[in-house]
């Protein structure tokens, strides 16, 4: 009878992890896009990571991402080769993360009508760690969870130095925008 005991715990153990963790959804093509001159800037200063990494617990609405500096993209090679040796320092500081939660989250409601849910976390860049709150739009499309945000940081609040030389090209806040499909 004890065998039989352990048999049923050790199988409602695997239930109940695989019930828990098929709560997570991923995607590892989630886009990240970012535009940082003014519009007095004779080039534009701007970037697309295609490849950033991002898993969200369907239940909690917990959401943690993970986007590597290097690779984000330019247009222009030499902004590029800027933007990773002497402005985010991709060597010593190689990604950028958040960890955080979309609140009142209801997997159950979510369905084509785009929705504004507020995401509330901690936003990591360039070695500092800031909490940040924004509104993303979510809704289903063909079984997927899409998640599109835009929001603005300062460059200056993650110890982002800019010469000034080309300070007056560069925008106080960079804009920032991310599209999921999970």
């Amino acid at each position: 009878m004890k065998i039989f005991n352990k048999i049923i715990l050790l199988f409602s153990i695997i239930l109940a992890t695989n019930f828990t963790f098929g709560q997570k959804i991923v995607t590892k093509s989630g886009q990240v896009k970012f535009l940082a001159s003014n519009a007095s800037a004779l080039e534009e200063v701007s970037a697309t990571n295609s490849s950033v990494s991002a898993v969200m617990d369907s239940k909690s609405g917990a959401v943690a991402i993970q986007a590597l500096i290097k690779s984000f993209k330019f247009k222009i090679p030499l902004m590029e080769e800027h933007f990773n040796e002497n402005y985010l320092e991709s060597d010593k500081f190689p990604k950028a993360t958040f960890s955080g939660k979309i609140a009142n989250f209801d997997a159950s409601k979510v369905n084509a009508t785009k929705k504004s849910y507020d995401v509330e976390g901690d936003f990591s860049l360039h070695g500092v760690t800031k909490h940040i709150k924004f509104p993303a739009m979510i809704s289903k499309e063909n079984g997927k969870t899409l998640i599109v945000s835009t929001f603005g940081i300062k460059p200056e609040d993650y110890n982002i130095k800019i010469p000034s030389l080309i300070k007056q090209k560069i925008t106080e806040n960079s804009k920032i925008w991310v599209n999921f499909s999970f």
